[in-house]
């Protein structure tokens, strides 16, 4: 088997990709640099944001398609994105301690067993398709939602994937049960309040603002955040397992089913 070169990443279906992460980098780090904010840019910036989200994640999805596993895989995310909308539908109805939620155990075995592209569109689709469905509905946090949970999926290709793969996927989601809260909690925290020493304020420089939003988030989140922690503990060390094999399972036999065509 040839080695893949650096020519051959630079794929458009890659590319499609990095262009979404940067522009959803440069939205999440916007408080970070932005001069002034104000409600009608807030409406702007998002509105903005959510439909290149959508566009995006539209293209990848069909760039996705034309390569390797078009009809199964698919159809398999078809299937998941569904199940974890209805897992969310149900949290909506039956409301779980603080921040837990099940969907990040498929959107991050999703990333890991099929690779990066496969489960940022996991987790975004999962964030953009039961948002309807859900108490909030579709808004201007969308977006922050959809990039979140696909970077959730996508890391989770990078792990290892030798005897420490289950620790590794433990450890994995739940620590992005504190990372989803943070950086979701991005949207809201320039508008929220005007506290001293925990609300933004423009002019400040980066370290100020930082410690800022450090300090808002211990107060605000941390707590709601570590349910999700611990949800995401749990759920990845008793279903991790079985799950991870049954989706390693599927991908094999569509890999044959593919080459035999």
């Amino acid at each position: 088997m040839r080695t893949p070169t650096l020519l051959n990443l630079v794929t458009p279906t890659n590319l499609v990709f990095i262009l979404l992460c940067l522009a959803g980098l440069i939205v999440f780090i916007f408080p970070f640099w932005a001069p002034d904010l104000s409600a009608t840019a807030e409406s702007r910036t998002a509105l903005l944001v959510f439909s290149a989200s959508v566009v995006l994640i539209l293209i990848g999805l069909i760039s996705e398609a034309q390569t390797g596993l078009t009809a199964h895989t698919i159809a398999m995310i078809g299937t998941l994105v569904g199940l974890n909308t209805i897992l969310r539908v149900i949290e909506t109805v039956i409301p779980l301690p603080g921040g837990f939620s099940p969907v990040f155990l498929l959107i991050i075995l999703v990333g890991y067993t099929f690779g990066a592209r496969l489960g940022f569109l996991m987790g975004a689709l999962t964030m953009l398709i039961s948002g309807p469905l859900t108490a909030g509905g579709l808004g201007p946090w969308t977006p922050y939602q959809m990039i979140t949970a696909g970077w959730a999926g996508m890391g989770a290709a990078f792990l290892p994937r030798n005897r420490l793969a289950i620790p590794s996927l433990v450890l994995y989601s739940t620590l992005w049960g504190w990372i989803y809260g943070a950086m979701t909690s991005l949207y809201f925290w320039p508008y929220a309040l005007n506290a001293p020493d925990i609300g933004w304020e423009a002019g400040l420089g980066w370290v100020e603002t930082l410690l800022r939003y450090g300090r808002y988030y211990l107060v605000s989140s941390l707590v709601w955040d570590t349910t999700r922690a611990i949800g995401n503990f749990l759920l990845m060390l008793t279903l991790g397992p079985p799950l991870k094999k049954a989706l390693e399972r599927f991908r094999r036999r569509a890999r044959i089913t593919w080459e035999s065509q």
